[in-house]
């Protein structure tokens, strides 16, 4: 279960390219025409067979599904139907906006070296996701996000943004204000018995899989707006298109959450040799994790629904019979 920095960033042989809106974007087809994800030849196998280990040693994976988040999208499918029926797309331009530029951000990744945890850990972590952080993992998803610098095909920052040109044509809108970070900030309260590398290292292993928790959640809602009838009823084989291009973006995200949620399911059961003696990782993770998940799942949520709100209602001022339809909109609430 050790592998080589080449081996974890294999690609399959495709049998033809994948182009969809006009773009030419990472992985390929086989030659049923099924869409295969970059650089996962080896890297699913490395995954599973690591996960596999742990739980034959005893030792559960954490739940990372979108069970986590106590809420769902906001504005929910139907207000989102309800406010692109009176012809206002911005909430959902500005999502998918936002979404590409982070992914794009997200492209810093491959330039993230971890530090040594084998320097801390009792156990001998080399056959570990845990162990293969700078073997290829971080770089490979860094590629995905944001592109491979020696590659002339684009990644999840320009698939987002031509599913959005898909649904609503090029330049629909004013590009929108696009948040410094989306990650859950430190606090004076998280304390770890880890040195601060360390501990900085596991706040974003945190974040970040707790980040592609909530695009799950985003990938099934932005696929069943492109994909309903009722919508886009003028453009419907584009919008069927940017469904078909949230769909590969979200086969993608898939790995990147296995391995994240691997390695985490990891530490928790190393023995950390730190200034306070030796201590079990779950002991002082999973309170970090606890807070992480309330933090994403909940607080969030909350903060940016009061923010779209007022948007939301200022927007629909604008019409006629404007305390009507904001009336409606907030009776198609689901929360």
């Amino acid at each position: 279960m050790i592998y080589t920095y080449e081996e974890i960033m294999r690609e399959h042989e495709y049998s033809s390219a994948n182009e969809m809106g006009g773009y030419l974007l990472h992985g390929g087809l086989d030659e049923n025409g099924t869409y295969i994800s970059p650089r996962t030849k080896i890297r699913w196998e490395a995954i599973n067979g690591w996960a596999d280990n742990l739980q034959k040693q005893g030792h559960p994976l954490l739940d990372s599904s979108v069970k986590l988040l106590k809420y769902g999208n906001y504005p929910n499918f139907e207000q989102a139907k309800y406010l692109l029926n009176l012809g206002e797309g911005k909430f959902l331009w500005d999502s998918l906006t936002i979404t590409g530029v982070i992914e794009a951000r997200g492209r810093a990744l491959a330039e993230i070296k971890a530090p040594d945890f084998q320097k801390i850990t009792k156990e001998d972590i080399s056959d570990t996701a845990t162990g293969h952080m700078n073997k290829g993992l971080f770089v490979a998803h860094g590629f995905d996000e944001g592109g491979d610098p020696d590659s002339e095909k684009g990644a999840h920052d320009q698939m987002w943004f031509a599913a959005r040109d898909l649904l609503f044509g090029k330049d629909a809108y004013p590009k929108p204000e696009v948040p410094d970070s989306i990650g859950r900030p430190v606090e004076e309260s998280d304390k770890s018995p880890l040195p601060i590398e360390y501990k900085g290292m596991i706040d974003l292993l945190m974040n970040v899989l707790m980040i592609e928790v909530r695009a799950e959640s985003f990938f099934q809602y932005s696929m069943n707006v492109a994909e309903c009838e009722d919508l886009f009823t003028d453009r419907r084989e584009d919008a069927r298109l940017a469904a078909e291009m949230v769909a590969r973006i979200r086969q993608d995200e898939a790995v990147h959450v296995a391995y994240l949620n691997l390695i985490i399911s990891e530490l928790r059961t190393f023995t950390f040799k730190t200034a306070e003696g030796e201590i079990v990782g779950s002991k002082f993770l999973d309170p970090y994790w606890d807070k992480m998940v309330k933090w994403h799942g909940e607080d969030i949520h909350l903060e940016n629904k009061d923010l779209r709100v007022k948007v939301v209602e200022s927007t629909l001022k604008n019409h006629q019979d404007a305390d009507s339809l904001i009336k409606g909109f907030h009776q198609l609430a689901t929360e």
